[in-house]
């Protein structure tokens, strides 16, 4: 007997029908003799359409209760999903991200997992029933309900799998496993069949939006098998899983795009120790999550450092690096949020020269300018103008010979 945990996005879960459905997988899943544990998202646009809707009674909207207002969501779909079970004699039982023992810190709206005490998620497989778990939620020391953040429900399910041993994790979505580049941009990428972990946390930190960056370094950190598969087709999708030594790794697995930073530069930062990190820290304090970092070549004495953040981190990043200019002794602050990043993606980087080459040439043959590198053993990733992305995605896809 295997123990599964199965994840259920929002589109898999968007209607009666749709409930029905993974219902009905769900039951041919237990009826194979498998233990199992799922774990829902809210049902469709729920989500979005309550944060609009807090947006319309209250501005700004107090973190406690939005998480309050959001986790609603979850909890609809995980009893309407028992309640379909129920009518296929599939005993079930729901259970909030609280109730389940997902226990997290205080930070609401993108709160981590400190520890989960599945208890009564043991105590229903015990007992032969499913257990339906609402995603993307859980509760903190102090008692209060808080959010994990987009992409939460992925990072529920492995924090399950990890806790409860399980065999696997199943990722349930609208598309059938993890693509070559975005099909909506190159119409002939490929579903990719196996990826590592390391591939996996690249492709999902360079724009890749299959799987939440944090579900992935959750599964790598505790060995949690992954497979991502579509709810509408159910045929196999893409494992993703530790590196085997045996499997003939290719050069390059993916092209990814990302148009969702912005960079900012600081002029006539003076080249001395300690600058730098004054400007890091700040920003840090200030909980922003700074990306890719160029400090050009010192000139009588200074230099221009430029770097990435979100672009819902824009307006703070601005607020630090102004504020801070005067004091350091740099000059102005500049921004363009009309910038996208490119990257490659592929275990087979690390044993083959020449790719960086082969990227920059296929670039600048399409007449498109890099203005930010940055690199990783497995990664090579280039900032460019956003209106130039997916011109930049195909070429490379073409060129990499990934379709």
């Amino acid at each position: 007997m295997a123990l599964v945990v199965q994840k259920f996005g929002g589109t898999s879960v968007a209607d009666p029908e749709r409930i029905k459905a993974v219902a009905d997988h769900i039951a041919r899943t237990v009826r194979d003799g498998n233990e199992v544990v799922i774990v829902v998202s809210a049902m469709g646009r729920t989500t979005d359409d309550l944060i609009r809707l807090a947006g319309e009674v209250a501005s700004p909207r107090p973190g406690r209760e939005l998480d309050m207002l959001l986790t609603a969501g979850e909890r609809i779909s995980m009893a309407l999903l028992c309640m379909a079970l129920g009518d296929r004699e599939v005993a079930s039982i729901s259970l909030t991200g609280s109730q389940a023992g997902i226990i997290t810190d205080s930070a609401h709206g993108k709160a981590k997992i400190v520890e989960v005490k599945a208890n009564r998620i043991r105590d229903a497989l015990r007992a032969g029933k499913v257990a339906v778990v609402a995603g993307f939620q859980g509760v903190s020391g102090s008692h209060d309900v808080t959010t994990l953040g987009r992409g939460g429900s992925d990072t529920t399910a492995v924090a399950l799998a990890a806790e409860l041993g399980a065999d696997c994790c199943e990722i349930y979505t609208d598309v059938p496993g993890v693509f070559s580049a975005d099909p909506q941009v190159v119409p002939d990428a490929r579903r990719i069949s196996r990826l590592s972990f390391e591939e996996m946390l690249e492709i999902a930190a360079s724009g890749g939006r299959v799987l939440a960056l944090r579900s992935v370094e959750l599964a790598r950190n505790h060995g949690v098998p992954l497979e991502v598969r579509s709810s509408f087709t159910w045929e196999p999708g893409t494992i993703i899983d530790k590196e085997s030594a045996e499997m003939e790794q290719a050069i390059v697995s993916a092209v990814t795009s990302d148009a969702s930073e912005a960079k900012v530069t600081v002029t006539g930062v003076p080249d001395k120790p300690g600058i730098a990190a004054s400007l890091f820290r700040a920003l840090a304090d200030r909980s922003v999550n700074v990306d890719m970092i160029v400090q050009n070549t010192s000139t009588e004495g200074a230099t221009d450092i430029s770097f990435t953040v979100p672009k819902d981190d824009l307006d703070e990043s601005l607020e630090v690096a102004m504020s801070l200019a005067p004091v350091i002794g740099a000059g102005s602050v500049r921004s363009d949020s009309e910038i996208a990043r490119v990257s490659i993606v592929g275990a087979g980087m690390k044993t083959n020269p020449g790719v960086s080459a082969t990227m920059f040439e296929v670039l600048a043959r399409a007449g498109i300018n890099i203005e930010m590198i940055s690199t990783s053993s497995i990664r090579l990733s280039c900032v460019v103008k956003e209106s130039e992305m997916e011109r930049a995605v195909q070429a490379l896809h073409k060129e990499l010979g990934l379709g």
